[in-house]
């Protein structure tokens, strides 16, 4: 497949201003909504849009194209982010948030089925995880200085609404020239791979929602000061950011890469009452997960935008789930033991690994 430096572009550019923009309003959440109950509502939609979006989106992407899928997401999540900006009550907010979410749902399943479809597929990979959480980290971390230099919570929301805005004129100029060929494959043989390998699913539910515990649980266990929580939660997606262009240029991936870190991830999560730096290991630890779980994927040389949908849809959904059992368990039996829960869960993915990847070794070629 010919080189298409535009669409890079736009999966890079697409995918850092939706996360960007996903996290802007953290910082200003109560500026929006006045009580806990309407901030965990306003910050759930989000995540709700996306996950029932993603499998819909991996479909639509099977059946037209990467590009008019990537579009249509970038034209919902810039409608929401510009609805945000002028919010004014909290029911708008939470339906601008997951309208926000359907299109970032749509764009992440299309823009990964575009990644995972490409010969250098391992190394994009690595390009396309480091955007995303640098996207995270900056939407952070910007928004909130935004919002302090010129006393308004919505220049942050404004400027990455912006920038979502360019990727979606990039789309303009792309065209159709960098779009994935559809391959078609028997769906019985690629259902086959879906039902065949449930612990692949079952490890982006886990291991992606452990760092969702980690950040849920920590700011009340703590206690420490807001901008140094937002400090480790961002450490945690620098430590991503650099573990994914690592493990990118890995030629080939065994099962025992996620055996192994989904021990040394259940290891983590339990030190985190201990010290903050576990932040960093999590963070590093899923960087490499992401990477070798897309590369597997990558072997199917079809429907791709199917699996990419799975795959989101199961990292969200570990995202959504996850953090709000931890969080019932941390008010029902204490911080330690909902650490702990997060831990065994760990372990039942590398239960479930072994035995089942260690055969498999996936190949970036």
């Amino acid at each position: 497949m010919a080189e298409s430096p535009v669409q890079i572009a736009i999966v890079c550019l697409g995918i850092f201003a939706t996360m960007a923009l996903s996290n802007a309003i953290v910082p200003v959440l109560p500026a929006f909504a006045g009580t806990s109950a309407w901030q965990g509502a306003v910050y759930a939609a989000y995540f709700f849009g996306a996950f029932v979006s993603t499998l819909p989106g991996g479909l639509l992407t099977d059946r037209y194209g990467t590009l008019p899928v990537m579009r249509t997401g970038l034209v919902l999540t810039l409608l929401s982010g510009a609805f945000l900006f002028l919010a004014s009550s909290p029911v708008l907010v939470v339906v601008c948030r997951a309208g926000e979410g359907i299109g970032t749902g749509l764009f992440v399943a299309s823009a990964l089925a575009y990644v995972n479809s490409r010969p250098d597929h391992v190394r994009m990979s690595g390009y396309y995880m480091a955007m995303l959480n640098l996207g995270l980290v900056l939407g952070l971390l910007l928004s909130g200085w935004l919002a302090v230099y010129f006393s308004s919570p919505v220049v942050g929301i404004g400027f990455f609404t912006v920038c979502t805005a360019v990727a979606l004129l990039g789309t303009a100029a792309a065209g159709r020239s960098g779009d994935v060929p559809r391959k078609e494959r028997d769906a019985a043989s690629v259902f086959s791979f879906i039902r065949g390998n449930l612990w692949l699913w079952y490890s982006a539910v886990v291991l992606v929602g452990i760092t969702g515990v980690a950040s849920s649980l920590y700011p009340d266990y703590s206690k420490i000061s807001p901008d140094l929580v937002g400090f480790w939660i961002a450490a945690m997606s620098v430590a991503t950011i650099v573990t994914v262009l690592v493990a990118s240029r890995i030629r080939r991936f065994s099962g025992r890469i996620i055996l192994g870190s989904s021990l040394l991830m259940a290891g983590a999560v339990l030190f985190i009452p201990v010290s903050p730096v576990a932040f960093v290991i999590l963070g590093a630890l899923a960087g490499v997960v992401m990477i070798a779980q897309m590369a597997f994927l990558a072997q199917v040389p079809g429907r791709q935008g199917l699996l990419m949908g799975l795959f989101s849809t199961a990292s969200y959904l570990g995202m959504a789930i996850l953090p709000f059992l931890a969080g019932i368990i941390a008010d029902s039996a204490g911080f330690l033991m909902a650490f702990a829960f997060a831990a065994i869960l760990g372990l039942t993915v590398a239960v479930a690994t072994i035995g089942v990847m260690s055969s498999s070794s996936p190949s970036s070629e």
